[in-house]
């Protein structure tokens, strides 16, 4: 077998580009049945890297099988020059923080600075688009800051809002406090990772009895907001007698966490629902009725006490049940994801490095029942790396659940590779 040689590869390039191959083939096809490709478009203040060596080359594959078997494609370049790549990449080279520096800048001087970047490295690009032989029109593309484009986009939206599919809506979503908008759930995916997060037993006061209710939860700051503790309705419960203190936890768990206990009575789930108990903290003063035992289906006996704190503000199930139950919505964090100043104690303070204080300040008070490390999965920013928060926001949506059965029909027309993937995400 030959040696391989890189300067073949060079020599077929530049035969191709002095012959204008590439235009020669759409030219010999512009009759035929078309075969539409949409080029998902890099951002081009980002330098490329293997990656996109990868994508280029897959998609490059298709379009030439297509293209001998007669098809007629419009190979259209494009350039996204909007979103998060490119305003991270000019708050880094501006040494600004947020969005609230980014303001004091000034938004048209900031916008201006977008404009600027999103072209950097245009000509890295374009050679490595060219050394990997992907034919694409890159002298007409599609840029998405341009206003025939942006254009598109408003009429995309005008559409669905005609069809009823945008809404406005508020609740609990994957929140970046750094970058200042929510994620999608594709992108959340895009960020776990495994970290160590302090993982706590409560006590919570059984409203006129020197009795407690044992929760457990690894986000010591959504303490400040709780309104509610859920328990499931089918499941045992019992309440104990342990190192002199009465509790109440779930029969599964009780054996699980602790030993030399004496049962002292048990009980349903449901048997419990509106046993009040007195609050943790009482920063804001509710309007709503708050602080007893709710039911729900998803308290788990896998982990934790079978018995959950309940925050609408930062859960989704949290907040499905704070519907239901119609209770208040205590929100005292802000954007940032700093606690407001009616948090007395932790105002200003980043909520995960609140954890501490709050922790030492259950201890204190008598109603930390327990403490250990807990390693979990937990999603970061995968833009900018800052731990997201789930943070109940008013935020526009498009309802893809009305599109379900479309979607599921047209999925069953699409050749996957590899096929697993067509019926298993």
């Amino acid at each position: 077998m030959p040696e391989y040689s890189p300067k073949i590869e060079e020599e077929i390039l530049e035969y191709w580009e002095k012959n204008g191959i590439f235009k020669k083939s759409l030219e010999k096809r512009k009759d035929g049945k078309k075969f539409i490709f949409l080029e998902g478009p890099p951002t081009a203040n980002g330098l490329p890297h293997p990656g996109h060596v990868l994508t280029r080359t897959m998609k490059d594959v298709i379009l030439r099988y297509k293209t001998m078997q007669g098809y007629y494609i419009e190979r259209k370049a494009g350039w996204d020059t909007h979103g998060l790549p490119v305003e991270i990449e000019v708050e880094k080279m501006l040494g600004l923080k947020n969005k609230q520096e980014v303001e004091k800048y000034g938004i048209e001087r900031f916008n201006e600075e977008c404009r600027k970047s999103v072209f950097k490295y245009e000509e890295a690009w374009k050679r490595m688009t060219k050394r990997v032989g992907f034919w694409i029109d890159m002298e007409h593309p599609y840029i998405t800051m341009e206003n025939s484009y942006i254009e598109s986009v408003w009429w995309s939206l005008k559409e669905a809002w005609k069809q009823g599919l945008l809404y406005r809506g508020y609740r609990v979503t994957p929140y970046c406090p750094r970058c200042g908008t929510t994620l999608s759930s594709h992108e959340v995916a895009q960020g776990y990772r495994e970290v160590e997060d302090p993982s706590i037993f409560v006590r919570f006061k059984i409203k006129g009895k020197d009795e407690y209710f044992l929760a457990w939860t690894t986000t010591p700051w959504t303490l400040i907001s709780n309104v509610a503790l859920a328990v499931h309705p089918e499941e045992d419960y019992v309440k104990i007698n342990y190192n002199g203190n009465k509790f109440i936890l779930a029969k599964k768990r009780a054996d699980v966490l602790l030993k030399d206990y004496d049962i002292i009575d048990e009980f349903k789930g449901k048997e419990l629902e509106g046993t009040e108990y007195e609050p943790l903290y009482d920063y804001v003063k509710p309007d709503k009725k708050c602080w007893y035992v709710v039911v729900a289906d998803f308290v788990t006996m896998e982990e934790g006490t079978g018995i959950v704190h309940i925050a609408p503000a930062f859960g989704e199930d949290d907040y499905e049940v704070g519907k239901k139950y119609d209770l208040p919505m205590i929100q005292p964090v802000d954007l940032q994801g700093r606690f407001t100043d009616i948090v007395k104690k932790w105002a200003g303070m980043f909520v995960k490095d609140a954890d501490k204080g709050i922790i030492e300040d259950l201890k204190q008070r008598g109603l930390l029942e327990g403490y250990q490390k807990y390693k979990h999965q937990y999603p970061f920013c995968w833009r900018c790396d800052t731990p997201l928060l789930y943070y109940a926001i008013e935020s526009w949506f498009i309802g893809m659940s009305k599109l379900r059965e479309n979607l599921v029909k047209n999925n069953e027309k699409i050749n996957w590779y590899p096929n697993y993937i067509k019926h298993g995400r």
